[in-house]
């Protein structure tokens, strides 16, 4: 016999994967209205092609694909695909290029000495600055934690999944850190910059994937944690840390 909380369990489930249409209705009127969705005549409607979610009575729609937009104040991880005499050219995965002028990193560059500081290749984190009209993007490294990460690897990820890759709170990505001893940095653009040993850094990289590959189904921390657990076993010298810490 089905009991009523399992049926539960199973309409939540299909709808997390339905996929909806803008103005397609989602709710009307139990749940309150989430990321990319509005309320019409107090029915919780779709904003934006993508999967249908539900969590905590709260349903909101998981953009499907499309390329990184820029917005003001994003914080942002690219690779350096050009030099300048003035500036440098980062692709940070948008439509438009993203140039960094000399004027906007922490060192005093003087003109034709950008590939002192910066060549191609090197991987930056930046903010944005500014997205103009004509979709002109300018870029900035010389707010607080914003650098040139040396070292480390670039993961890519939908930028759309990067909500989902950070968790409540930053939960998500503080269970990766803390079970892989990893430092990583992610870009809302859907960069991700891990930097650790070897083999924790392999895990780090495919648990990030892991989300990415499958934001919608259920369980998705637990199933991570556990496959997290299994590629990088607690050793008896961390579990006595543990109980001496305690």
């Amino acid at each position: 016999m089905i009991s009523r909380c399992d049926r539960m369990d199973n309409n939540n489930t299909k709808n997390a994967r339905e996929v909806v249409v803008p103005g397609d209705k989602l709710d009307g009127g139990n749940l309150k209205a989430g990321e990319n969705t509005y309320m019409l005549d107090g029915t919780v409607r779709a904003g934006i092609l993508g999967v249908k979610m539900v969590r905590q009575n709260t349903v909101s729609v998981i953009p499907l694909g499309g390329r990184y937009m820029p917005a003001t104040g994003d914080t942002v991880i690219g690779m350096v695909n050009d030099i300048g005499s003035s500036n440098w050219m980062v692709d940070i995965g948008a439509p438009y290029p993203a140039p960094l002028h000399v004027s906007e990193v922490p060192w005093k560059v003087a003109f034709g000495d950008t590939s002192k500081y910066l060549n191609v290749g090197d991987v930056v984190m930046l903010k944005i600055l500014m997205v103009d009209e004509s979709n002109k993007i300018s870029v900035t490294m010389k707010d607080s934690g914003l650098r040139k990460l040396e070292g480390g690897r670039l993961v890519k990820i939908s930028h759309t999944k990067v909500s989902r890759v950070i968790g409540k709170s930053g939960s998500m990505i503080q269970m990766i850190k803390n079970i892989t001893d990893c430092r990583i940095f992610i870009g809302q653009n859907g960069q991700i910059w891990i930097d650790g040993d070897g083999l924790n850094a392999d895990v780090a990289t495919k648990a990030i994937k892991m989300i990415d590959e499958e934001t919608v189904r259920s369980n998705l921390t637990e199933r991570v944690k556990k496959f997290l657990e299994k590629e990088i076993p607690q050793g008896e010298e961390d579990k006595e840390n543990e109980e001496g810490d305690e």
